[in-house]
């Protein structure tokens, strides 16, 4: 939120309480934690009168994060929801020159707080001394905005205003920030004004499904504000040299994340937010909905299964979307019964095909479903002040929302789920969770509205995560959700959301994918052709190839079903090409994922973030790495004209190799430069690192089969020295099968299985 006219102007109605002075602090070694007082600049001894203090507290989760909460008043009543982090002790330390400096280090992060008289300023440094960021002049302040409801003049001296707490980070020369979520306008976030608040907008909007309190800076740190709330930022959008975060009410929070690189900044974030969780390996198979509003029946789905079995279309999961349930009744968790009379035989029979299945899901009920009645008797609903339930229309007719804080309602629910489960249901799709209502209302455990609005999306996942994990163990867990909030990468995967059926949109959802995982969400997924509209041919194949190189693909619409050869027979030959090379791909994405959930870093990856050192992919979103080792640059026109960025690298530096094509090896491109090729529909630009090596199994029929029979290794260019890899174990995504050394011989590459004899096919090239 923007309060200024200017540098030097406020806005009518506005006015600013800026802290400039250290009135007194106190520092506690014990719980590494130093409290301040802050206040106005002081003069005299009225100067302490007829004015507001801000209390500053000083602390470290982790080590290599230091927090600061500043609070205007503390009297406020704290009924949560607040963020799950993870905390230890013993890595900080202080020291304090009285009248001067308080300094506190935590790993490789400073704070130094100018404590001398009126001459308040914070400095966030590396352990080099360098600055990262802080609160320069006039940076730490309380807001009152008059021209609000609140602001009654008649109330006298008890005249109130809309109060904000505001903190202003420094920006030094060059910076960018990336983050906040998914985001789907421009990757870089400087210059924007984002607001923290969980909205169904589409991808074409400001709006966001999933919004992420959390940016990452180029100059070698993050920032982490703690509220589940609306959180206001002003990222070189108001003042040009500093990001402004404004909360409404009395107190924030924030933590500066240190990282030498930004994959270290990630590692800190998940430590402190949440450990990424896995996902079973079936699920990285292509999966096929029966779209939004098509109609559709047994007969209907039996076809399309059908017509993937008789085209060698590899398929995993069959999803049923919305109209499973009879309309007007979601959710009451029955499968219509005129269109699937014998639901469980049918889901039975769907099993014997191999498939896996997901239904769609949301957190709502329509006032027509036999659930509303008993959700209304037993206070299962989110309801007005009044003790009413809260209602509306848009949407579902009469809709309620489940109020997860009521521990009988989530149990209500879970229960629901357990036995679709049990009818051989696998997986949900989480749809909604971000029309959650603010004004009027009340939860059962009395948590803030406001907080709860973003924290919903959490709780809901997090119930029927949990669900799926008592039942099926987290080894064969896994959602497809479209909304979420801090922490919500325990409990994968996302996609998404509403996108239309082009180019513009396809790009649009992959800077949004690009966003997400910069917060530690390592898996995503987008749908394949565009959700609103139908797809000319040629998108929808563009797209296959995109989709098919995401965490995870689904062929999923509004109006028009997905399956390829809808579109023409050569989308099917394009589609089986696709998922075929994906499926080799398995143990390449099983150890990506192992990694990710390790140190938070994504499957799929900004160019930045693998290639720190290059500045030259900074501002780059029409590309990214798939993994450490493939370069990927969807086409974006019918033409099949692409320009894509081919980064530095140490290996090519070193004269280990160059960077190759994967479909033709023979073809190698130069670092730190720029090409525009045209490609038909057979290729994209996937391009292999230099100094890379990267396991694959053509021999997989689907991602869950025997991960060391057929097993290959693509060694690209020299190596410096013996790489081990990791092969995860299909079943169980967490655990290591066996670790391939590959190392060079005599003039030849050698892999072996955890150095024994045995040996693994070595397809060496770029030497």
């Amino acid at each position: 939120m923007k309060f200024t006219e200017g540098m030097w102007l406020l806005r009518e109605g506005i006015r600013i309480d800026w802290m400039t002075n250290v009135e007194r602090l106190d520092v506690n070694d014990k719980k590494e934690t130093v409290n301040l007082l802050l206040n106005k600049v002081q003069r005299h001894r009225g100067d302490t009168l007829n004015s507001p203090t801000v209390s500053a507290r000083v602390t470290s989760p982790l080590e290599g994060i230091i927090g600061v909460k500043l609070v205007h008043w503390a009297g406020g009543v704290d009924n949560g929801p607040h963020y799950e982090l993870t905390t230890s002790s013993g890595h900080a330390k202080i020291m304090h020159d009285k009248g001067k400096n308080l300094h506190y280090a935590s790993g490789p992060l400073n704070l130094d707080i100018n404590t001398s008289p009126n001459e308040l300023g914070f400095v966030f440094s590396d352990d080099k001394k360098k600055k990262l960021t802080g609160h320069s002049w006039r940076s730490i302040g309380y807001v009152g905005d008059q021209t609000t409801e609140k602001s009654r003049f008649k109330d006298g001296i008890f005249f109130e205003r809309q109060g904000y707490m505001l903190a202003e980070l420094d920006l030094g020369v060059g910076e960018k920030l990336y983050g906040l979520g998914e985001r789907f306008g421009p990757f870089v976030k400087n210059g924007q004004s984002v607001d923290i608040w969980n909205e169904d907008g589409g991808t074409s909007s400001e709006l966001a499904y999933k919004n992420i309190p959390f940016y990452i800076s180029s100059a070698g740190y993050g920032v982490f504000v703690n509220n589940p709330g609306k959180v206001s930022l002003e990222l070189q959008s108001e003042r040009t040299t500093r990001v402004n975060i404004s909360i409404p009410g009395e107190e924030l929070e924030y933590f500066v994340i240190r990282g030498a690189t930004p994959k270290e900044i990630l590692k800190r974030y998940t430590a402190l937010t949440g450990t990424p969780s896995l996902v079973p390996s079936w699920s990285y198979n292509l999966w096929l909905t029966t779209s939004f509003t098509t109609n559709y029946s047994e007969e209907t789905v039996t076809g399309f299964l059908d017509g993937f079995r008789d085209r060698d279309l590899p398929l995993g999961v069959f999803h049923f979307d919305c109209f499973w349930m009879k309309s007007y009744q979601w959710c009451d968790f029955e499968f219509d019964s005129e269109m699937f009379p014998d639901a469980e035989g049918y889901l039975k029979r769907l099993k014997e095909r191999g498939l896996k299945l997901s239904i769609w899901i949301n957190p709502y009920v329509g006032q027509a479903s036999p659930l509303f009645e008993v959700g209304k008797k037993n206070g299962y609903f989110i309801k007005r002040t009044d003790g009413s339930v809260w209602q509306w229309d848009l949407w579902q007719a009469g809709m309620a929302v489940i109020d997860f804080t009521n521990p009988a309602a989530a149990t209500w629910y879970s229960e629901h789920l357990t036995r679709l489960m049990d009818m051989g249901i696998d997986t949900f799709k989480t749809d909604f969770a971000e029309r959650i209502p603010v004004n009027g209302v009340a939860y059962h455990d009395g948590s803030d509205p406001v907080r709860m609005h973003n924290y919903y999306a959490l709780l809901y996942n997090k119930i029927v995560y949990e669900t799926m994990t008592s039942v099926s163990g987290e080894s064969n867990s896994l959602l497809f959700a479209r909304s979420t909030s801090v922490g919500g990468q325990k409990y994968p995967v996302h996609w998404g959301g509403d996108c239309e059926s082009t180019y513009e949109a396809m790009a649009e959802s992959l800077r949004g994918g690009l966003s997400l995982s910069l917060a530690g969400y390592i898996f995503w997924a987008s749908d394949i052709g565009g959700f609103e509209g139908t797809p000319p041919p040629a998108l929808y194949k563009r797209w296959v190839q995109f989709g098919l190189l995401s965490s995870h693909s689904r062929l999923h619409g509004s109006s028009s079903f997905r399956v390829p050869w809808i579109y023409g027979e050569d989308c099917s030959d394009v589609l089986r090409d696709c998922v075929k090379r994906k499926i080799a791909l398995t143990p390449y994405l099983l150890a990506a994922a192992l990694t990710g959930s390790r140190e938070g870093v994504p499957l799929m990856r900004a160019m930045f973030l693998e290639f720190p050192n290059d500045l030259n992919t900074y501002s780059i979103d029409t590309q990214y790495m798939f993994g450490g080792n493939l370069l990927v640059a969807p086409v974006f026109s019918d033409e099949g004209v692409v320009t894509f960025y081919v980064p530095r690298t140490e290996e090519e530096e070193r004269g280990d190799g160059k960077w190759v094509s994967w479909f033709d090896h023979a073809k190698s491109y130069e670092g730190g430069q720029w090409y525009t090729e045209t490609h038909g529909f057979e290729t994209l630009p996937i391009l292999v690192r230099p100094g890379s090596v990267t396991p694959l199994n053509p021999k997989l029929v689907a991602p869950e089969g025997d991960a060391l029979d057929g097993l290959e290794v693509l060694v690209n260019g020299r190596l410096s020295g013996e790489v081990a890899i990791e092969v995860v174990d299909p079943a169980k995504t967490h655990e290591v099968l066996k670790v391939v050394t590959v190392k060079l011989g005599e003039g030849d590459v050698i892999a072996t299985v955890d150095g024994e004899d045995t040996k693994v096919k070595v397809n060496w090239v770029g030497h």
